[in-house]
């Protein structure tokens, strides 16, 4: 199963559609602590609309523990800082897609400690970033197009 990762993400309403992905293309959603929201907020609620039912959410306490269980998967960490681009990458059934946080990305330690792993998303000279949830969709679908889409009609 694909997993999209999200680090420490601030915003819930991003969090709501990067679930509602996941629940369309049949991913684990983790969310890494700590998060700028409360999961059970009207907000998020109405970000993941009826879609919340239909995803499999693992949270984890801090990156250290993610990384602990999964440090020798299959990682691939989206960041502006990659020379990679996302699309040059192959990924496997079961993935791990990781984004960081809206503000800030993912932390310089965690990229540099992972560099091999790292992509980016192309864009326009001087953009800072896409939405989260645009960015983790289209590394989503990108995984499942390598997959010929396996599972989905």
């Amino acid at each position: 199963m694909l997993n999209l990762v999200l680090v420490e993400p601030e915003i819930p309403q991003n969090t709501g559609n990067v679930a509602r992905t996941c629940a369309c293309i049949g991913a684990r959603l983790h969310l890494v602590e700590p998060l700028g929201f409360h999961v059970t907020s009207r907000t998020m609620a109405r970000a993941g609309c009826d879609y919340w039912d239909a995803v499999d959410v693992v949270r984890w306490a801090c990156a250290a523990e993610f990384f602990e269980a999964h440090g020798a998967s299959e990682l691939h960490l989206f960041t502006g800082r990659a020379q990679r681009l996302f699309t040059e990458a192959t990924y496997g059934k079961d993935a791990f897609l990781l984004f960081g946080r809206e503000s800030r990305g993912l932390d310089e330690a965690l990229i540099d400690a992972h560099l091999h792993a790292c992509v980016r998303i192309p864009m326009r000279e001087g953009a800072r970033s896409l939405n989260l949830s645009n960015a983790a969709a289209l590394g989503a679908y990108e995984a499942m197009r390598q997959q010929g889409f396996s599972g989905l009609a």
